[in-house]
């Protein structure tokens, strides 16, 4: 590729062993770099990383990674609705134990993509390519954090960013659920170091971060389990504390396991109308409504808004191109990506060095 030099911009995905490596000798050849995450899965891949953005800076190129989840519709209301403080008020702190932000994302393995069983390539199970569950999935869940409670401001990782605690532990998978995953027979070589009795594979993909960004607590969670009973797709959970009210997506049994948001005043403020102040919202987002619930309202959106996540992808190709062309990428973009990898691959090496 780099001897060729057939084109000017690289997709990378797929095997993330790699990938930080990959950024880094494709941005010093020249080449403009859209990356599936993770771009970095442990400390040595963050140091990369960082040497990757400078070289993108020296070179006038673009770095940028596929961040799907902020094209969601009710993470788009739930960040537009958080700045109407007549509505939300002002974020809380929260503390290690009560944090003002959770978030939890449920995946897994069996699953259906365009009508079809995934079948995954055995690689995927192995972390030491993968990555972690706290350092892939994750991802995900930090930038949501940034995105929603520091709109548009850039996080500086070597001082807004304390992590407090992590953990990790795993997935066990039978030998027979491996191969209706992979269509492969036995576990390969490679996975020897976490196969128990010869019939089961232990993966690391699930884990916690307990952190604080400017003395805001977060805590995020990635979950993977083999097969929904009720054969849904992934599950979100998240949760935004205000002064006034909790900003609060499910995707339970409830909700017929899509997506919902609802908001939810605190006790005492539960008579406030917020109807004249939701306006806002609905002169942005047409035929966005209010439900009321014995907590508070949901938020009803219509089908309109809704896209899959094959759409969230595009657009988030369409705005790597926008940037690319107008050179015209938010300023604080990049300290933030950074910030978001410190996060994940920090956590993985706090829980490594207690090992």
């Amino acid at each position: 590729m780099i001897a060729e030099k057939k084109g000017n911009v690289v997709v990378l995905s797929g095997n993330n062993e790699r990938k930080a490596d990959y950024i880094l000798r494709s941005l010093q050849n020249g080449f403009d770099v859209l990356a599936d995450k993770p771009m970095a899965t442990d400390g040595k891949g963050f140091e990369q990383l960082k040497q990757a953005f400078e070289v993108a800076q020296k070179n006038d190129l673009l770095l940028y990674d596929i961040m799907t989840e902020r094209f969601e519709i009710t993470s788009i209301l739930q960040r537009e609705i958080s700045m109407i403080p007549e509505i939300f008020g002002t974020l809380e702190k929260g503390t290690p134990d009560d944090p003002a932000v959770v978030k939890e994302s449920t995946h897994f393995f069996y699953k259906y993509i365009s009508g079809n069983v995934v079948t995954r390539p055995p690689w995927f199970f192995d972390v030491s390519q993968q990555g972690e569950g706290i350092v892939d999935v994750m991802t995900h869940l930090v930038d949501l954090v940034f995105w929603e409670c520091f709109p548009n401001e850039a996080i500086d990782y070597t001082k807004d960013i304390q992590i407090d605690s992590a953990t990790h532990w795993t997935t066990d998978l039978s030998l027979e659920q491996f191969r209706t995953l992979t269509k492969i027979d036995s576990f390969p070589a490679y996975l020897r170091k976490n196969i128990s009795a010869d019939t089961m594979i232990k993966i690391f993909s699930n884990g916690e971060i307990n952190y604080a960004i400017r003395g805001v607590h977060a805590r995020i969670r990635a979950l993977w389990k083999y097969k929904s009973a009720e054969n849904t797709g992934d599950l979100y959970y998240a949760m935004m504390r205000g002064t006034k009210a909790n900003l609060i997506i499910r995707q339970g049994p409830e909700e017929k396991y899509q997506p919902a948001l609802y908001v939810e005043p605190i006790p005492s403020l539960k008579s406030i109308d917020i109807a004249g102040y939701f306006k806002s919202i609905q002169e942005k987002f047409p035929g966005v409504q209010l439900q009321a619930t014995k907590n508070g309202w949901k938020v009803i959106i219509p089908d309109k808004y809704k896209e899959g996540h094959e759409e969230h992808f595009a657009r988030v190709t369409k705005n790597f191109l926008q940037y690319l062309k107008r050179k015209n990428m938010p300023a604080w973009e990049v300290p933030n990506m950074l910030a978001k990898y410190y996060v994940t691959t920090g956590a993985l090496e706090l829980i490594r060095k207690a090992k």
